[in-house]
């Protein structure tokens, strides 16, 4: 009689560990899908506000370079351009950004960065552990009590 009752009592663990791996793999699953939603809307941020601040900084280079190139021709001084140098590579970058293909470009760059050079991405002292943490918040805690 023990015999039965504890052949189903372990049916019954093997039962419950499948659905516990299961429920797990479920809670993963859909914590990587949260992460990767919450960086494309990270993203989508991103290039929203490089093209709503392009718009503005492109009016403000528009009407700058040519106040610039107005003032170096009327007065006949080439040194009023000069500004429109670095202006010009500020409204590069914003429109490759929010139009462009920088975003696949930089993609690749760590795609290469993730593939060729591990090493500089390492942590120092190496990975965060359990332990690690343990023994700094002792360190820290005043009202520590070891159980």
């Amino acid at each position: 009689m023990g015999f039965i009752f504890s052949k189903s009592m372990n049916e019954n663990m093997k039962k419950q560990q499948e659905f516990m791996l299961m429920n797990a793999r479920l809670q993963l699953e859909r914590q990587l899908m949260m992460q990767n939603e919450m960086r494309e809307r990270q993203m989508a941020l991103q290039i929203a506000w490089s093209r709503e601040f392009l718009k503005y900084f492109g009016t403000f280079f528009g009407i700058a370079a040519i106040s610039l190139t107005a003032g170096a021709v009327r007065r006949r001084k080439p040194a009023f351009l000069f500004p429109v140098i670095p202006l010009g590579f500020v409204f590069t970058y914003q429109y490759d950004l929010g139009y462009g293909t920088l975003l696949q470009r930089m993609r690749g760059e760590a795609e290469d960065i993730l593939e060729t050079e591990k090493s500089k991405l390492q942590l120092p002292r190496g990975m965060i552990t359990f332990e690690s943490l343990e023994k700094a918040r002792k360190e820290q805690s005043k009202f520590f009590i070891d159980k």
